[in-house]
């Protein structure tokens, strides 16, 4: 027994040896570290060893990521690489790393210009290798940081530029092969001549430019926009000029690379899926080839060909030009007078052109910056340094404009010198297109009202002859006529109201399935004799959804009004109803993450029409996934008019005792007070968004951790920083952080509690087709499971399959 405790004891005592050598993240003058051993960062975000990449026999000392070990980040030796095994690193008494190899010999070293009395090196969790005095952690002291020369990774804090006092440049370069880590063709650097830029570099020539700053991002990158990931920064003083990314969220790995193609690339891991997430990608268009156009030129991918000459120049060498050669650029049509003479035109929304021979001032005015153009004679062109809050400070072109380009969203303004009698024609030139554009214009419209003329008495004449196969339908002081459908055709087409053809059931009635004699399909809609919802809800949607015409709304192809029978005949949609693929675990595999969005634009865009866009100002008020029916493409149309409500005027709410609609989807203050407007679709809109992110129903969400609905799950993930959870795992790796995140915010948005904080229909339609910042979120309504939790009143049934209500009164 006292052999076995002793033996414990050692092995014991063995294994916390063991435990010490792995999480060790320094080493000392005393220490070294051999092939096969590693350095572990503190909070195990970073590992130091000895690698082999690829299919390559040779060895290298590099930093990779603990969670995915085949991501180097930093390579030591990349030029210098081991044959074996046999490689040492140590850090000398003077403060200086070494690599050796298996004759001693030195393969790589850093270097330091002082020394301090007790030298370390230590991996930090930022993946930074420093040299520093044991007890000093001030970054400012370091005798020596692996971040002082990136490789073709840029990791949050590390710096891309220069320190302008050293003459230290740091810059990415990529690999010259997934197999080789040495310094390939390819580089991204801060180009600190003139008003600072970045470049991608080919060799020694620049192949595309991002641009100079203008205290938002790049002009050349308009993409760059305010995320929830990262953060950004540019700092130009006396001492220094770089950029670097902060993350915000420290729990998410996020890297930028520059790949042996010399794309640049943006990568977030994937905790779910443990996988490195392409977030984004610098652009590979043509217009992105530095100087494409020549000078005073810009290329635009929206126009066939990209270039062409700033207005005011013509080609240099128009055979060249005609040819699809646009290297030797545009030259002026009229020379500059200098002397008062000139003027300046201005240019929306373009890439400013090269910077690298300006002059910059951060205090002037665009006013005071365009008088310091004018004063110079050399001067071709001004713009604000900074376009923060309206603009600010100056920046001055001379000579030609190189590598302007012309964005259809984001960019920047540019003021081009011109010459005053050039500017004078320019403006007769553009009123002379203007009344050339208003004429046309004219002439059209008198044209179509000939033609509207003409083709209404040709209806009215055969009106009078051919008066039945229509039914008409009054609304108030408007008649709406809609093709009458015959009803023994109806019965026909769904072979007498077959079970077999039965599509589905809501609060209206039954859903039939049936095929016309002229071959087409449809859908109809039999109003049930125990229906809540009778001849007047009938009525009211065909006159709400006979005026609208839009691809996101289904199309009413006309009505049966017969024998006790109501019916409405619709389109056709072949994939049913949204609510039949998000909710079923199987189905849902269908719809990946591309579709998904889709399906949300195709919804924000309907809405958008009927709340602005359309000839009434409609308010759906029972919009929900069952009422979102799915054509041939997947393509989403909403549908069920029978509880809309129109608008006129500036009327912007209402107010009814009779309130209708499904739980789960009513907006509180509707459900509350009987009050509605466009903020309750807009409510109702961002059930739906997140019953399609999370594939959940809002109503029935149940986890086993909490007993808040849908909306208070998503909330509550979103403030604990975990939002990613929502998403449906059926979705895969299809789906992009960034993406995902936007989507979730704009849902969270849009089911807040109060109306006035939610967005309008054109707001989310922005929000999700762009990159613009997004306001913080609030709590949402209905946080708890159920709407009871949050309001008393007299309540109706409320069923599973979420049939529309109408039986309960608003207090």
């Amino acid at each position: 027994m006292k052999s076995f405790t002793h033996l414990f004891v050692f092995y014991s005592f063995l294994f916390s040896l063991l435990r010490i050598s792995i999480t060790q993240d320094t080493i000392t003058p005393t220490q070294s570290l051999r092939d096969g051993g590693t350095l572990v960062s503190a909070g195990q975000s970073f590992q130091l060893g000895f690698f082999r990449p690829g299919n390559s026999n040779s060895r290298y000392l590099g930093i990779w990521y603990m969670i995915s070990s085949e991501i180097v980040a930093w390579v030591a030796n990349r030029d210098a690489p081991l044959s074996d095994h046999s490689g040492v690193l140590k850090v000398t008494g003077d403060g200086i790393l070494v690599l050796l190899n298996s004759t001693n010999g030195v393969v790589w070293s850093s270097n330091t210009s002082r020394t301090v009395e007790n030298p370390v090196a230590q991996l930090l969790d930022t993946g930074n290798l420093v040299v520093k005095d044991r007890n000093d952690d001030n970054p400012e002291n370091f005798l020596w940081q692996s971040f002082d020369y990136p490789c073709d990774t840029l990791l949050p804090e590390m710096k891309l530029g220069w320190n302008l006092v050293t003459g230290l440049e740091r810059f990415l370069s990529s690999w010259r092969s997934t197999d080789d880590p040495s310094q390939g063709a390819f580089s991204i650097r801060l180009d600190p001549r003139g008003l600072p830029q970045v470049v991608t570099m080919e060799g020694d020539s620049i192949k595309n430019r991002a641009g100079s700053w203008n205290g938002l991002r790049f002009t050349g990158y308009p993409q760059f926009r305010p995320n929830l990931v990262f953060d950004y920064e540019f700092v130009l003083n006396e001492k220094e000029v770089y950029y670097r990314f902060k993350l915000l969220n420290t729990s998410v790995f996020s890297r930028y690379l520059e790949n042996p193609s010399g794309v640049g690339q943006r990568f977030t891991w994937r905790d779910r899926t443990h996988t490195w997430e392409l977030f984004s990608t610098s652009q590979a268009d043509q217009c992105e080839s530095y100087g494409l156009c020549g000078a005073y030129a810009t290329c635009n991918m929206n126009r066939s060909p990209v270039c062409s000459c700033l207005e005011g120049f013509l080609p240099k060498s128009p055979k060249y030009w005609d040819s699809i050669d646009w290297s030797d650029g545009c030259v002026r049509t009229t020379p500059l007078e200098c002397n008062d003479g000139d003027g300046f035109l201005k240019h929306t929304g373009v890439k400013l052109p090269d910077t690298s021979s300006c002059w910059y001032n951060k205090s002037m005015s665009l006013k005071e910056c365009e008088g310091m153009c004018l004063k110079n004679c050399n001067c071709t062109a001004y713009a604000s340094l900074d376009v923060r809050g309206g603009g600010s400070g100056c920046v001055l072109w001379f000579g030609s404009l190189i590598d302007t380009r012309e964005y259809s969203e984001g960019g920047q303004d540019l003021y081009l010198r011109m010459a005053i009698s050039e500017l004078e024609h320019l403006e007769k030139k553009r009123c002379s297109d203007k009344q050339k554009l208003v004429a046309i214009i004219v002439s059209s419209a008198l044209l179509f009202v000939g033609m509207t003329i003409v083709a209404l008495a040709s209806y009215i004449w055969k009106k009078k002859l051919k008066t039945q196969g229509t039914t008409q339908i009054s609304h108030g002081k408007e008649d709406m006529e809609l093709p009458m459908f015959d009803l023994a055709a109806i019965a026909n087409a769904t072979d007498n109201f077959s079970n077999n053809k039965k599509l589905g059931e809501g609060g209206f009635g039954p859903v039939y399935k049936g095929k016309l004699a002229d071959g087409r399909d449809i859908a109809v809609k039999r109003l049930s004799k125990n229906s809540k919802q009778g001849l007047n809800e009938l009525k009211n949607e065909v006159i709400l959804i006979a005026k609208l015409q839009h691809r996101n709304l289904v199309k009413l192809l006309g009505c049966c009004i017969q024998e006790n029978e109501n019916m409405l005949i619709y389109e056709y949609m072949p994939n049913k109803s949204l609510d039949f693929f998000i909710f079923d675990q199987a189905k849902s595999k269908l719809l990946d993450w591309h579709k998904r969005i889709n399906i949300i634009r195709g919804i924000a865009k309907g809405l958008l029409y009927l709340h602005e866009d359309s000839r009434l100002r409609i308010i759906h008020r029972d919009l929900k996934a069952s009422n979102i029916l799915l054509d041939n493409n997947m393509n989403p149309k909403i549908s069920d008019f029978g509880l809309a409500k129109s608008f006129g005027g500036d009327q912007i709410d209402s107010k009814t005792n009779r309130i209708i609609g499904s739980y789960g989807y009513m907006s509180p203050e509707y459900a509350v007070h009987g009050q509605y407007s466009i903020k309750s679709d807009v409510f109702s809109f961002g059930v739906v968004v997140l019953e399609i992110l999370s594939g959940k129903k809002n109503k029935e969400f149940c986890h086993p951790d909490h007993h808040v609905n849908l909306l208070g799950h998503a909330w509550n993930l979103w403030i604990e920083d975990k939002p990613m959870e929502l998403i449906d795992e059926l979705v895969g790796n299809s789906c992009t952080l960034s993406s995902v995140l936007r989507h979730i915010h704009v849902g969270l948005l849009c089911v807040q509690q109060r109306p006035e904080d939610r967005p309008n229909m054109s707001s989310v339609v922005q929000m999700l087709t762009s990159e613009i910042l997004l306001p913080k979120p609030k709590q949402p309504g209905f946080f708890t499971d159920s709407p009871t939790a949050d309001f008393s009143g007299k309540h109706g049934t409320c069923s599973a399959n979420e049939i529309s209500n109408t039986v309960f009164e608003a207090r």
